[in-house]
């Protein structure tokens, strides 16, 4: 099916939109988002790594930021966010939680190349094609950005590019059983496509080896949270910006008997007086490797002389 004509397919602009509209929203409804957060920095705290610049792609409003400068406090932090909205309301929080100006020859070169300690620089871009350059970083750190992207093969190429050798890129993402009880209560409803698509970790894993990274570890885990009633459900989603951004979506309201055929199937998986929300999570971390080829095509073969004793 050609790319254009898959309705499944995410509407880049829409996720923008939606994006911009949920800035001010997003902090009071990122629970999920903050427990993932915490739980793949505890994987972080495993790996050992000298780090010096650090790039969160797609910040959102800098959830991660501080924490990330406050574990490593000798290295410059960076975001950079598809919505303009977000990368403004991280500004704000980095700015309330920023320490006191180094002096007068500190204000008088804020707006240069930060130094260790300066307050996370936002810059509003896409994960896609960031705008640094190349071999900058020495950890990239994505959480809960891959799922927004339709070629996300294409993110992770980008990410190798601005890392340096060595360098270390940890995400997660979400995998194909995110939302299920939802997908299927709207399956049953209409059959339109109301959820994104979600790309299998092993998939994940075969991109990061085919962009040039190795040593990929994945996991992966499922978080369920409840809810009272759907509007609950879809007012999180919403405050998240994660609504129904395909490109096979049904324009206009959804119609009364539709959306009581999807309360309908919905309500079938109530427990203990709870409707579930399933999240699969996907964590993975990957290193990027001294190159095998030179830029000019020529291979590279390193010879280590043995000692005589």
């Amino acid at each position: 099916m050609a790319a254009d004509r898959d309705p499944h397919r995410l509407d880049a602009m829409e996720v923008r939109r939606a994006f911009e509209r949920a800035a001010t929203t997003y902090d009071d409804a990122a629970v999920l988002q903050r427990e993932i957060g915490a739980r793949m920095a505890e994987r972080l705290g495993f790996v050992k790594l000298d780090v010096s610049m650090i790039l969160d792609a797609g910040c959102g409003t800098g959830i991660a930021l501080g924490e990330l400068a406050a574990r490593y406090p000798d290295a410059s932090v960076f975001g950079v966010d598809l919505a303009y909205a977000m990368t403004r309301a991280a500004q704000k929080r980095c700015a309330s939680a920023a320490p006191a100006a180094r002096g007068l020859l500190g204000r008088l070169l804020g707006s240069l190349a930060p130094s260790p300690g300066d307050a996370p620089r936002l810059i509003c871009g896409d994960i896609v094609h960031l705008p640094l350059r190349s071999g900058a970083f020495d950890l990239v750190w994505s959480n809960l950005t891959l799922q927004w992207i339709n070629e996300p093969e294409q993110a992770i190429a980008d990410v190798h590019r601005v890392l340096r050798v060595g360098g270390l890129f940890s995400f997660t993402t979400f995998g194909p059983d995110t939302l299920k009880e939802l997908r299927a209560a709207f399956a049953a409803a209409d059959g339109a496509p109301h959820v994104s698509r979600f790309v299998d970790m092993h998939d994940i894993g075969d991109m990061l080896v085919q962009a040039g990274f190795a040593d990929p570890v994945m996991d992966m885990e499922t978080i369920t949270l409840t809810y009272a009633d759907a509007a609950s459900m879809m007012h999180d989603l919403k405050a998240l910006g994660a609504h129904n951004a395909t490109s096979g979506r049904l324009r206009g309201l959804t119609g009364r008997g539709r959306w009581q055929r999807m309360l309908t199937a919905l309500e079938a998986n109530r427990r203990d007086g709870r409707l579930p929300a399933s999240f699969e999570v996907v964590y993975g971390h990957a290193w990027k490797p001294e190159p095998r080829i030179s830029a000019d095509g020529r291979a590279i073969v390193r010879i280590e002389r043995s000692r005589k004793p």
